[in-house]
């Protein structure tokens, strides 16, 4: 008898229900089983092999070299050749995966964490379509991938994986990656914050096969372009990723034929296990205990609330858990939210370029790491959430994370490199559309989101503007050549804003002021996304000051590329003195948060935002007076700053400083400190309270409950209060809505004094 014929009638009856479900499965989506697994795939029976019979560990370093230098020669090829604004600065990554999907290279420059991300597509393609008969893995095949859900930052990010066969068995792939911006969202340049479901995000692409043989799939190419605002763009990067990936495909069959199959799997198998294990070694060497830390994010990019992101990091011999439990629930209908392996990907890049960046560039170094959430919540939202703008709830997570390490490093007999601040954690650039001087309808962004300023360290300070913390070795563009292709220019351009520093014993990098304007096309526009223009996203260490706010100005109403041609002298190159002395005389002044969505903007108005600043390291009172008096003689810090903040007593004039007078207006400064200090309890008394005040749009957990948690209240919608167990997602009010329900109500206020006029004024008649 079968099976089947040997269960009892109900047992067989679930049988066969169960078996036609698996036969006949209504919609594939992300796999919970890919998608919350970040350590390595178990060892497969040719990597077993493999290591087996080969040991020299010479021979496995230059494996590993040969395939370092293909993925930086890709890297470069990708950057060098890439249309998208995003290739052109360093804004990808390429890599060499395993046949089971574990990155084990990655290219020294570019964006890690796309790389740490990518091998969640890669396995959800061996599960599901290596004996899919409609689908296959064969030689010259490629997929194609953006959907953050399956493994991605957001959806303007598109990979192409590639895999590499020997003797018809697949043993590795290869991959590249690119940030290209336009992706047909509901706003273009691929980072909708108007956004409110995921259907407006754009083209979400689960991985599915784009080339055979060799060759784009025509039907599907087309698709594509006719999905996205920029189609050329669309196509040039798609051919250039698979051509990279192909000469990823000679690098790896050029070591294989020199060194035979089993050295190469036995390298990069081996390179994967040998960083696990000296990670996991130097763990054992931070002390034990937990450090607490959060940050605020303070808007959803459509409107000012705060959104706490908590973290307990616990380090326990050789095991490091980030618990971020009691951070904010999810959104439903904003873009801000982040899923657990987004969340996991901005981590890994933070142990790779901050904490050991000389260990390889590969998915072993997080692999031992353990990271705890809510569900629901921000940091690991539900799939029916939208995530294009996960960067606002990530990269604070990722400050957070900086943060706890750098006081574990600290008290590390063994450093791999210096104590830090945190790095400055917003893209502060313009995402622009619309249609250019050439007639074509575009959509993307600046390299200004490259140029995050560093924070201070132990020993000196930050650095300006020098690099992303999602990238090594981006590039910040030529706004000469962009003005070559889009109808706008920046009139003020990488111009370091005076006072923009965090403040502390060493000070952090200070950013730059941007001041854009379009030329003159009639549909042309600008978007900004931003967090930390009310609150500051980017803590000190040690007592060091945060960043300063960054709200986003305009001067709406006026052709100031006029103004400029026929009276210069009137124009000012800086957003302080525009702001303060408003030069041009019938023009609109404002500045809000910087989470601006797309909007159409007229010749000659001005739109201004801000680089930031790393944060600040140690007390300001310890800052050497030279080196206060050298930002002073640079125009980095005002007089008030030197006087007020650094304490210092000099000559404003010459610039000569009193050292007897500094020491002694620091030592003043120190004993009012005390008179306004507190003991420790009673400040705890008089600070702390049970609940957050009512009147604040608050969402996380408050005081030492992260097992409760807040929701509002905001905009009329009561606040809610839930367990951290069952947390019920976000519905947040249209701001246009809102906006009218304001003026509906101030309007009704006028009508009601109208009327109380007219009647006051009939009695004394």
């Amino acid at each position: 008898m079968g099976k089947v014929e040997k269960l009892g009638s109900a047992d067989r009856e679930q049988m066969l229900i169960d078996q036609f479900l698996s036969d006949n499965v209504l919609f594939l989506g992300p796999d919970p089983e890919i998608m919350e697994h970040h350590d390595l795939a178990p060892a497969t029976a040719l990597e077993r092999d493999a290591m087996a019979k080969e040991k020299d560990p010479e021979v496995f370093t230059l494996i590993r070299d040969r395939l370092q230098a293909g993925c930086n020669e890709a890297f470069e090829m990708l950057e060098q050749m890439g249309a998208a604004p995003g290739a052109k600065w360093g804004d990808l990554i390429t890599g060499v995966f395993t046949a089971s999907g574990d990155l084990a290279v990655a290219s020294t420059g570019g964006v890690l964490l796309f790389a740490s991300l990518v091998h969640h597509p890669i396995k959800y393609i061996n599960k599901y379509w290596t004996r899919e008969p409609t689908v296959g893995i064969r030689k010259g095949d490629a997929f194609i991938h953006n959907d953050a859900r399956f493994g991605n930052i957001h959806n303007t990010d598109q990979s192409l994986l590639l895999p590499i066969f020997h003797d018809g068995k697949l043993v590795l792939w290869a991959g590249a990656t690119v940030h290209e911006g336009e992706n047909g969202a509901i706003e273009p340049g691929g980072m909708p914050s108007a956004a409110e479901s995921v259907y407006e995000e754009g083209l979400k692409m689960s991985p599915f096969k784009i080339v055979e043989n060799y060759e784009l799939k025509k039907d599907l190419v087309t698709f594509l372009q006719n999905s996205v605002r920029d189609p050329k763009l669309q196509f040039e990067d798609l051919k250039v990723k698979l051509f990279v990936c192909r000469r990823l495909e000679e690098r790896i069959y050029a070591a294989i034929d020199e060194f035979g199959l089993n050295a190469v799997v036995a390298a990069l198998r081996g390179g994967l296990e040998d960083t696990k294990k000296e990670t996991q070694l130097r763990l054992t060497e931070w002390p034990n205990g937990t450090v607490r830390t959060m940050v605020v994010a303070d808007g959803t990019l459509r409107e000012n609330v705060m959104i706490k992101i908590q973290l307990a990091m616990t380090k326990l011999n050789d095991e490091l858990i980030l618990d971020f439990r009691g951070s904010s629930p999810e959104f439903a209908n904003r873009c801000n939210n982040t899923v657990l392996s987004s969340l996991k990907g901005m981590l890994c890049q933070l142990f790779l370029m901050f904490i050991w960046p000389d260990l390889p560039r590969n998915q072993a170094v997080f692999a031992p790491i353990r990271v705890i959430t809510d569900k629901r919540s921000a940091l690991n939202s539900s799939y029916q959430t939208p995530n294009a703008e996960s960067m606002m709830t990530f990269f604070p997570a990722f400050t957070a994370a900086q943060l706890a390490c750098s006081k574990f490093l600290y008290g590390s007999p063994s450093k791999y490199t210096k104590v830090i601040a945190p790095w400055h954690n917003m893209i502060r650039t313009f995402i622009w559309g619309g249609l250019t001087q050439h007639g074509e309808n575009v959509g993307n962004l600046c390299a200004d989101l490259n140029g995050m300023g560093g924070g201070a360290r132990v020993d000196q300070d930050g650095e300006h503007a020098i690099a992303p913390i999602f990238a090594s070795m981006a590039d910040l563009g030529e706004q000469e050549l962009n003005e070559e292709e889009v109808p706008f220019i920046q009139i003020v351009s990488k111009k370091l804003l005076r006072d923009n520093q965090a403040f502390g014993k060493f000070r952090g990098g200070q950013g730059y002021e941007m001041i854009a304007s379009t030329i003159g096309n009639t549909m042309w526009g600008f978007m900004v996304c931003c967090i930390g223009s009310k609150m500051s996203c980017t803590p000190g260490l040690f007592g060091g000051y945060s960043s300063p706010t960054y709200p986003l100005c305009k001067v709406k109403g006026v052709d100031v590329l006029n103004i400029m041609k026929n009276d210069p002298k009137k124009f000012e190159f800086s957003i302080a003195d525009i702001m303060n002395k408003q030069p041009f005389a019938g023009a609109r002044y404002s500045s809000h948060h910087s989470g601006l969505q797309f909007e159409i903007a007229e010749r000659g108005e001005l739109y201004m935002i801000t680089q930031g600043s790393g944060g600040g390291y140690g007390d300001v009172l310890e800052r050497d007076p030279d080196l206060v008096i050298s930002d002073l003689e640079q125009d980095l810090i005002s007089h008030e700053t030197a006087r007020e903040i650094y304490r210092i007593v000099y000559n404003p004039e010459t610039l000569l400083l009193d050292r007897d007078a500094t020491d002694k207006a620091r030592q003043a400064e120190r004993n009012a400190r005390k008179k306004r200090g507190l003991p420790y309890k009673k400040f705890i008394k008089s600070w702390v309270t049970a609940e957050p005040p009512a009147n604040l749009p608050f969402y996380g957990s408050w005081g030492d409950d992260p097992k409760t948690i807040y929701a509002g209240p905001f905009a009329g919608v009561p606040r809610r209060k839930m367990s951290a167990s069952e947390i019920e997602a976000i519905m947040m009010p249209n701001p246009r809505d809102v906006r009218i329900a304001q003026l509906e109500a101030r309007l009704a206020e006028c009508e009601k004094g109208s009327k109380n006029g007219k009647s006051s004024g009939a009695r004394k008649g």
